[in-house]
């Protein structure tokens, strides 16, 4: 079986970093990123207490500005619970949202899609090196596409 190995080049629009709006809660954010970090507030309505960002602030930030905040403030407490199906919320309004980007990912066919890094990150992707890791973003893609390409 074929795979994409990580979120580069051609496959960058995959990442979370990619430049597409994304509407989550109520709020349209620049990326996937920036609507993941924000959604580690409880609501629209709560301000961190250490570094005062509400939501609403993440979504004109680029990405990398999103993942450092994101690190900074005080996760809701349902946060591990929670976590996944905020990912899988933003993924389905991105490539709902983007008629091309749905194409291309419905374009992969059955190709499995790896997040692969070399930061660590052995959750949501897989360690570039080694391939050890979860990869639950490139799990959550694929169920994406799967839901998209109607369940075939």
């Amino acid at each position: 079986m074929t795979k994409i190995k990580e979120f580069r080049g051609d496959n960058y629009y995959l990442s979370n970093f990619y430049d597409a709006p994304v509407m989550f809660e109520g709020i349209m954010y620049l990326n996937n990123e920036a609507a993941f970090q924000a959604a580690k507030l409880k609501d629209n309505q709560t301000r961190c207490p250490k570094t005062r960002l509400m939501r609403k602030d993440f979504s004109t930030m680029p990405p990398n500005i999103a993942k450092r905040n994101g690190r900074r403030i005080t996760l809701r407490a349902d946060w591990e619970t929670v976590k996944d199906s905020v990912m899988a919320a933003v993924v389905n309004d991105k490539f709902t949202r983007n008629t091309k980007l749905q194409d291309k990912l419905i374009a992969t066919g059955d190709t499995e899609l790896f997040e692969g890094n070399s930061w660590n990150d052995r959750y949501w992707g897989v360690d570039i090196k080694t391939g050890a890791g979860k990869n639950t973003l490139g799990q959550i893609i694929m169920a994406e596409r799967n839901n998209l390409k109607g369940g075939i």
